[in-house]
C-alpha cells in the first residue's frame, strides 16, 4: 500500500497532455515526489520570483534550491553553437520521473525573460561556462 503524501501535489494533467509518469511515481514507494510540490500556483509564484532576478548569484542559488526543495537539476549553459542571444543558452532540466511538460516550459521561459532583462547574467554564464573552451 501507497502511503498518503503529507503536502499538497500538482494535479494530474489531462489524459494524453503530458508525458510525466506522475501516476507511476505516486505508485513507486521510493519513488522522489518532491518534485509534485510544484503545484500550479506554487509554479506561478516561482516563475514571478524568476523573473525579477537580477543577479548571478540569485540564479545559481534558485538552481541550488530547486535541486534541493524538488530533486530536479535545472540547467542553463552556452548552446553547442554561437551565442548571440538569449536564445543561444541552453536552459534544460535533466530528466525526473513527475516533471509535467508546462513545467518544461514555463521555468526555462521565465529564465529567458530575466535573462533579457538583465544581460550581466548571461555575461556571467558565458563566463563561469569557459567561453572560449573548445567544442
Amino acid at each position: 500500500m501507497v502511503e498518503p503524501i503529507p503536502f499538497p501535489i500538482r494535479t494530474q494533467c489531462p489524459p494524453g497532455a503530458c508525458v510525466c509518469g506522475r501516476e507511476e511515481l505516486l505508485k513507486d514507494p521510493h519513488g522522489d515526489v518532491r518534485v509534485l510540490r510544484l503545484t500550479r500556483e506554487e509554479e506561478k509564484r516561482l516563475v514571478a520570483h524568476i523573473e525579477n532576478i537580477t543577479t548571478y548569484a540569485e540564479l545559481m542559488r534558485l538552481q541550488e534550491r530547486i535541486q534541493t526543495q524538488l530533486g530536479i537539476v535545472l540547467r542553463i549553459e552556452p548552446g553547442i553553437h554561437e551565442v548571440r542571444t538569449v536564445r543561444g543558452l541552453a536552459i534544460q532540466f535533466a530528466e525526473h520521473p513527475g516533471l509535467c511538460r508546462k513545467i518544461r516550459q514555463s521555468i526555462p521561459a521565465a529564465i529567458r525573460r530575466c535573462l533579457e532583462k538583465n544581460p550581466d547574467i548571461v555575461y556571467m554564464i558565458l563566463d563561469a561556462n569557459d567561453l572560449f573552451r573548445n567544442n
